[in-house]
């Protein structure tokens, strides 16, 4: 009987490491890219709302994470350092998004108006979906609510994320839903 020795896996802490003194894309950065992948690509999914722009912003986020991979200094976990880097990616790319969007809408708004009638409105007993209501929010406080509430994130996570206290984070996120309650009604 030949005994094996089972190497413990590695931590992402030590892979970080390793990953910061491979010259490229070495074995130490290739899994932790496969460690990351799925959930980098959720969490980019439901900032950006679509597959497309989920894809696109996963594979931005892992394009930084290989050029600041010497960057992680261990302050806090390394799978807060890489959903940090996908959150802040996201929100540059859905505010640079968001400009484009506006200057297309309008023009194309004024195009529309003027060659369609005049539209039904809608029933206003109907509830806004979910997805609606969020895209009213700030980008950073839609962003703080999907992450607690569809992505299970802790305070003390968020609070690393968004460099905030843990306190400023609980307040950010209560005022928050504070202002869909006062938009949307509070359900009861």
């Amino acid at each position: 009987m030949v005994a094996t020795l089972e190497t413990p896996e590695k931590t992402d802490e030590q892979l970080a490491a390793e990953a910061a003194r491979e010259g490229s894309d070495g074995p130490a950065f290739v899994t932790l890219m496969g460690r990351h992948r799925d959930r980098v690509w959720r969490v980019c999914y439901r900032l950006m709302g679509n597959e497309h722009d989920a894809g696109d912003a996963a594979q931005e986020v892992f394009v930084r994470m290989f050029l600041a991979r010497a960057s992680f200094a261990g302050r806090s976990k390394y799978t807060t350092w890489v959903h940090g880097m996908a959150v802040r990616t996201c929100l540059s790319l859905r505010r640079s998004r968001g400009r484009r969007l506006r200057h297309e809408t309008t023009v194309g708004e004024e195009a529309f108006a003027r060659h369609e009638p005049q539209q039904k409105t809608t029933d206003p007993g109907l509830t806004p979906d979910l997805t609606h209501m969020l895209e009213t929010l700030d980008e950073e406080d839609r962003a703080l609510l999907i992450l607690k509430y569809a992505e299970s994130y802790s305070y003390e996570e968020l609070a690393d994320i968004f460099d905030l206290s843990t306190s400023a984070c609980k307040m950010r996120v209560s005022r928050a839903k504070e202002k869909l309650q006062s938009r949307y009604g509070t359900g009861d």
